[in-house]
């Protein structure tokens, strides 16, 4: 049990993280949750339920609403396992390499087509210089720096049948 939860700092928070916790906020709501992340800027907490058939519950709890967080349960490796991969993207299995090969030159041949610059580095290809893109060649699969350039690539993934 523990008051001044936006006091505590990321250290202390994250004694919380992966247990099952009962949150008391201003208007007295105790809710309930695993405990998947303190945001460390707003000090917000995400608690995760899992309902039957109808997939995870995701719910954000505002830092500055919390009066006292409870540790209920311990999760088991199974849990932890379980709520560490819920933000996570699909990995891609099963994806031989003649697959990944021309799903490589299918996106590398279409933002050709439409006057991106690409290059090809091993299985990955770079566009524009500032953007990465890894199998299988998703808009999810995107890596940049560049807000911009990200967003359009992602875009334009998004547009064609070959994505």
């Amino acid at each position: 049990m523990q008051d001044g939860w936006t006091q505590l700092g990321p250290l202390k928070w994250n004694r919380y993280v992966n247990r099952h916790v009962t949150v008391r906020t201003v208007k007295d709501d105790g809710l309930r949750g695993w405990l998947v992340t303190v945001d460390p800027v707003t000090s917000s907490l995400v608690l995760v339920n899992f309902e039957e058939g109808c997939g995870p519950h995701v719910q954000v709890v505002m830092g500055h609403a919390v009066q006292q967080v409870e540790v209920l349960q311990e999760a088991d490796p199974e849990m932890s396992a379980r709520l560490q991969s819920l933000f996570r993207p699909p990995e891609v299995t099963g994806l031989d390499p003649e697959e990944r090969r021309r799903r490589c030159e299918q996106v590398r041949s279409w933002l050709e087509a439409n006057r991106i610059p690409v290059e090809e580095e091993g299985e990955e290809l770079r566009v524009a210089g500032v953007l990465t893109l890894v199998a299988p060649y998703r808009p999810e699969d995107c890596r940049s720096t560049n807000q911009i350039i990200l967003d359009r690539v992602q875009r334009l993934l998004q547009n064609t049948s070959h994505s």
